[in-house]
């Protein structure tokens, strides 16, 4: 039913049946007794009516405490309605509230910076990654100048010149920013900062990888190109120096290669591809391998020792290969001639241990943290006579660390190295950990 005939048509009944009692008093009683009648219907009406306005004012006036009455007449389908309309706005009010904390742990968990402020840029709101960025604090710094806090040349230009459209890089506090100024509503600005600073480095690496690459191809490939040349315009060269030509060649061929398998190694490595499958590893086995081939590189010039008294573990039988052999050919490749190296799998204080001592030139303290990354030499001259890639600790470091291992390095100048590689208990093989319960 309409709702304007709901609140008249009653109302309306009401005023009909007032009427008829004060009708049938008038023509019992007389006229006397039916306005008195009358004036009583009225006041009573009046009083009840200037009740609930009153109710109605003390529940608009504080409507969380006040108790909205039941009513009488039309009063019983308004105070209806503000209930529901109370209960209806209580619960919006909820899923608002809902909504906002959710919004406000969305931002919280952004890793980029977003700063809310006013139209004359003073701040209002900032999530923790625009305090990390920025080094600002909500608390301390609200209602302050955002260009007061952020003292940066490039950021007040960039103020200055009100051209938002397009972004704004800055080094600030040690990091690189990629920041942009959004304005929204009519009184409101949002300044959202991008960290790139890792991004940067990533990129930095990937230019430096490349270009290394491309240095350590380019030698061997001038020597075999340079050879070859000479091979093809000088056709009477006697063989003495045609096998010259061609043992220097195979060298630089095999140098080549082995930098190509060494890079696609690191690639395997690093790669999301390839997981790490577990599986037993005769680290005995491993070892007698490892000995052979720094023996053979040694080719008789030094004394070459190998111990193994450490347990199998679960992991790459290839991996741990690379790593070790990797870390026993750099000990040969840096030694002397006549120097000794010694080889070792042990059990170490928090688990197994493979230790690679000699008594070579050593490395002094700065480069000790830096002898991972890629193509990093200490003495690149030596490097090229020793036929090293310059990749081999990076391979240890990515075998490592998918193995839950770490490297440490001991090394004093001209009187030999230790490379220490720290595994956890955890990869001891389980048949190991069985042997151990029997004895």
């Amino acid at each position: 039913m309409n709702p304007k005939l709901l609140f008249w048509v009653p109302a309306a009944l009401r005023m009909v049946l007032s009427l008829l009692g004060v009708a049938v008093v008038w023509y019992l009683f007389g006229a006397t007794y039916a306005l008195g009648i009358a004036f009583v219907l009225m006041a009573m009406m009046v009083f009840v009516q200037l009740s609930y306005l009153f109710q109605l004012s003390n529940w608009l006036d504080n409507p969380h405490s006040a108790k909205l009455p039941d009513g009488w007449g039309a009063w019983t389908s308004i105070f209806a309605r503000l209930y529901r309309m109370r209960r209806d706005d209580e619960k919006n009010q909820a899923e608002l509230t809902e909504w906002l904390a959710r919004f406000r742990q969305a931002m919280h968990l952004l890793p980029d910076g977003v700063v809310i402020m006013d139209d004359v840029l003073f701040l209002e709101w900032c999530n923790p990654a625009a305090e990390k960025h920025l080094g600002l604090t909500h608390e301390r710094d609200k209602g302050m100048r955002v260009t007061n806090l952020i003292r940066s040349p490039e950021f007040m230009d960039y103020i200055i010149l009100g051209r938002y459209d397009q972004p704004l890089t800055i080094t600030f506090r040690n990091r690189k920013l990629i920041v942009q100024i959004i304005p929204f509503e009519n009184r409101r600005q949002i300044l959202v900062t991008h960290d790139v600073t890792e991004t940067e480095r990533i990129e930095m690496m990937r230019r430096d990888f490349i270009a290394n690459a491309s240095h350590e191809l380019r030698t061997p490939l001038t020597v075999i190109v340079g050879f070859l040349e000479i091979a093809s315009t000088e056709l009477d060269l006697d063989a003495a120096t045609r096998a010259a030509h061609i043992k220097l060649m195979t060298e630089q061929g095999h140098r080549m290669q082995h930098l190509i398998e060494d890079m696609l190694t690191l690639s395997r490595l690093e790669s999301v591809d390839y997981p790490l499958r577990p599986e037993p590893v005769d680290v005995r086995k491993l070892m007698a391998q490892v000995l052979r081939d720094a023996k053979a590189l040694s080719a008789g010039k030094h004394d070459v020792k190998m111990e193994c008294n450490g347990p199998d573990v679960l992991g790459s039988y290839d991996e741990l290969y690379s790593a070790f052999g990797n870390l026993a050919s750099n000990a040969v490749r840096y030694t002397p001639a006549g120097g000794s190296i010694s080889l070792r799998w042990q059990d170490g204080p928090a688990g197994p241990q493979f230790i690679a001592q000699d008594t070579g030139i050593g490395i002094s303290p700065e480069h000790i943290s830096r002898l991972t990354e890629r193509f990093y030499r200490v003495d690149k001259s030596r490097s090229r006579e020793t036929q090293g890639t310059g990749l081999g600790l990076a391979i240890v470091k990515h075998v490592l660390l998918r193995h839950g291992g770490t490297l440490a390095i001991q090394s004093v100048a001209d009187k030999g190295s230790s490379f220490i590689v720290s595994m956890p208990k955890s990869v001891i093989s389980p048949v190991h950990h069985a042997e151990l319960l029997v004895k």
